[in-house]
Order: C-alpha cells, then sequence, then structure tokens
C-alpha cells in the first residue's frame, strides 16, 4: 500500500467498515474491516509522522466513529460515515501526509 495515503486508507475504513456491517447485517463484519483499515492508517501516521501524531490520529479514528452514531440521528447514516471520514482524512492530511 506504499503511496496510498493513510488518510484515504482511514477513510475508506470508515466508509467501508459501515458499508460491510450494512450490507451484510453483520456487525462484527464491519468492525473487523474498521479495525483492520485503522490498523493500517495507524502504522502510515506513525512512520509519516511519528508516534504523538499517529495517537491522535488514531483517537480520532476512534472518535470518528463513535461520534458518526449519534450525527446519523441527526443527518443520515451515509451522510454522516462520508462526513466523518471527510474530517479524519482532513486531520491526517494536515499532520501526516502532506509531508
Amino acid at each position: 500500500m506504499a503511496g496510498v495515503p493513510a488518510g484515504v486508507v482511514a477513510a475508506g475504513g470508515l466508509v467501508g467498515g459501515y458499508g460491510v456491517a450494512r450490507w451484510t447485517k453483520r456487525r462484527p463484519l464491519g468492525g473487523v474491516a474498521l479495525a483492520a483499515a485503522g490498523a493500517v492508517a495507524a502504522r502510515g501516521w506513525r512512520e509519516k509522522a511519528g508516534n504523538g501524531t499517529a495517537a491522535a490520529l488514531s483517537a480520532a479514528y476512534v472518535a470518528a466513529f463513535a461520534g458518526s452514531h449519534p450525527l446519523a440521528k441527526k443527518i443520515g447514516a451515509w451522510p454522516s460515515v462520508f462526513a466523518v471520514a471527510g474530517g479524519v482524512a482532513l486531520a491526517s492530511w494536515a499532520l501526516a501526509d502532506r509531508r
């Protein structure tokens, strides 16, 4: 996955995790996709920006996942997932990927 920005991986994990969970009707499978993408993204963040930034962006990734649930009640599921995925991708670009 060399050359793929970690923010793209993270955003893909949020969108893909939700998609897998929704289409298979098996939330644990979505969680596997979410966790796998998060681990790959965290590795990229650590390589590009160090442990502290990787920890902060990993926390943002988890917070985005958690925050998408109450946001979905206000704007809908898919818009919520895309909004938080965009936020994580933007944070990733600002703190790690643009280097």
